[in-house]
C-alpha cells in the first residue's frame, strides 16, 4: 500500500474500438493536492515496449510527485512501427509513414479522445506532428550519446583498445576487424560509420533494445550501435563498450528525450504537465526538431543534430551527410534563447542555411545497394 494515499495497482484488459489494451491503473479516487475540484483521471497512451512503458512509469511517477493522489491509467496501443519476427530484418517504409509509425495508432486514440496524454521518446517522433496535437512539455533529458556494442568474440579480443576520450571515429572502431557487420536500422549511424570506415558492413536491425543485444549475443551481426538513454533507462549500460562522444557522432534529434504529446486547447492537462517539464529539454529538442523539419528530415535521412543550452545561450551543432558517408555538410548557430519560440526560429535559421547549400537529391545519392544489406 502506497503511504501516500492508499495507491493500488490495478490490471485489467479492455477494447477500445479495434486496440486490444493491457491496462496499468493507479487509482486513490482522492484529489489531486493543490485542487479544489475532482481531477479527473489521465489516461496514458504508450506503446508496449520495456522501454516505452518504463518511460511512461518515469512520467507517472513525476505526476505522482507533484499530485500525490492523481489517478493514471496506462494504456498499451500496439503501432504500426512496432517489430515482430515476421516483418524480417527490414527498414521502416517511409512511402508507409516511416519512424511516424512508432506513433499512429496512439495519436489516433489521442486525436479520437481515447487517450488524454501520449508518451514518446522523442528521437522516434516524425518532425511533423498530426493537426490538433502539440508536444511542448518534456522531463529533463538523459545522455543523448550512442553507444558501441561489440558480440561477444569482439569484446573478449579488444580489450579496452577504443577510448570514448578518443575525438576521431576511425580510431575508436579500430575495434572492429576489417568487413565488420554493423547491426542498425538507422541511416544517420550507418552514414557516419561508413564515413570513417567505408569497408564496414551495414545489416539492418530491428526489434526492442534487447532483442537486438539478443541478436548480437546470437552473432547475427558483429557490433551494433544504440542509444545510451535507453540503455541506462533499462539498466543495461553494463553491455556498453564504447561510448561515442556527441563531437564523433551527433545523435539523432531529440535523442534522450521523453514527451508528452496532448491535444491543443486542452488547457487543463496543459496545466499539470507543465509541472514535470523540463524547459531546458523542451528548448534544446524544438530547435533540433526544426532544423529536421526545415530540411525535410525523416527516418531516412542521415541527419546528426544536438543542442547545448547554457545561460540562456543555444548552441546547435547540425551534420547532413550522404547515405554512404562520402559527402558531409556541417553548421553551427547560437544565439540567445529564452522560450520555445526562439528555439524553434534559431533551427529553422541553421535547417534553412544548409538547406541552401544541400544538392538537390542529396539525400537519395550513394543509398542504394551500399549502406544496408
Amino acid at each position: 500500500m502506497d503511504q501516500r494515499g492508499n495507491l493500488k495497482t490495478l490490471f485489467m484488459v479492455v477494447i477500445i474500438g479495434e486496440i486490444n489494451l493491457f491496462v496499468i491503473t493507479g487509482v486513490t479516487g482522492l484529489k489531486p493536492c493543490g485542487m479544489e475540484k475532482d481531477f479527473r483521471k489521465i489516461r496514458i497512451g504508450t506503446r508496449g515496449s520495456p522501454l516505452a512503458l518504463t518511460q511512461t512509469e518515469m512520467v507517472r511517477a513525476a505526476l505522482v510527485s507533484v499530485f500525490p493522489h492523481i489517478e493514471t491509467q496506462v494504456i498499451i496501443i500496439k503501432t504500426s512501427g512496432d517489430w515482430s519476427p515476421a516483418h524480417g530484418e527490414v527498414v521502416l517504409s517511409e512511402g508507409e509513414g516511416g519512424k511516424g509509425l512508432f506513433a499512429r495508432e496512439i495519436e489516433a486514440a489521442l486525436l479520437r479522445g481515447e487517450i488524454d496524454a501520449a508518451v514518446h521518446s522523442m528521437k522516434d517522433m516524425d518532425s511533423n506532428l498530426p493537426v490538433g496535437l502539440s508536444i511542448d512539455h518534456m522531463l529533463k533529458r538523459q545522455d543523448a550519446r550512442d553507444a558501441l556494442i561489440l558480440c561477444p568474440k569482439l569484446r573478449a579480443l579488444s580489450s579496452g583498445s577504443a577510448s570514448e576520450t578518443s575525438q576521431d571515429l576511425e580510431h575508436i572502431l579500430s575495434v572492429l576487424p576489417r568487413g565488420a557487420r554493423l547491426g542498425t536500422s538507422s541511416v544517420r549511424r550507418s552514414a557516419f560509420l561508413l564515413r570513417a570506415r567505408p569497408d564496414l558492413e551495414m545489416h539492418v536491425l530491428r526489434g526492442n533494445v534487447q532483442t537486438r543485444l539478443d541478436k548480437l549475443a546470437a552473432g547475427q551481426v558483429d557490433a551494433t550501435l544504440l542509444a545510451m538513454a535507453g540503455l541506462n533507462r533499462l539498466g543495461l549500460f553494463e553491455n556498453v563498450d564504447v561510448v561515442l562522444p556527441v563531437q564523433v557522432m551527433l545523435p539523432a534529434a531529440g535523442q534522450g528525450a521523453v514527451g508528452i504529446e496532448l491535444r491543443r486547447g486542452d488547457d487543463e492537462l496543459f496545466s499539470v504537465f507543465e509541472k514535470i517539464s523540463c524547459m531546458e529539454t523542451v528548448l534544446r529538442v524544438k530547435a533540433e526538431r526544426e532544423v529536421l523539419r526545415v530540411l525535410d528530415g525523416s527516418c531516412r535521412t542521415p541527419i546528426g543534430v544536438h543542442a547545448v543550452y547554457l545561460d540562456g545561450c543555444l548552441a546547435l551543432d547540425v551534420q547532413v551527410l550522404s547515405p554512404d558517408g562520402r559527402q558531409v555538410f556541417t553548421d553551427r548557430i547560437t544565439g540567445e534563447v529564452a522560450s520555445p519560440s526562439e528555439a524553434v526560429a534559431l533551427g529553422y535559421d541553421v535547417g534553412l542555411r544548409l538547406r541552401e547549400i544541400v544538392p538537390s537529391g542529396f539525400f537519395l545519392s550513394g543509398a542504394a545497394g551500399r549502406t544496408v544489406k
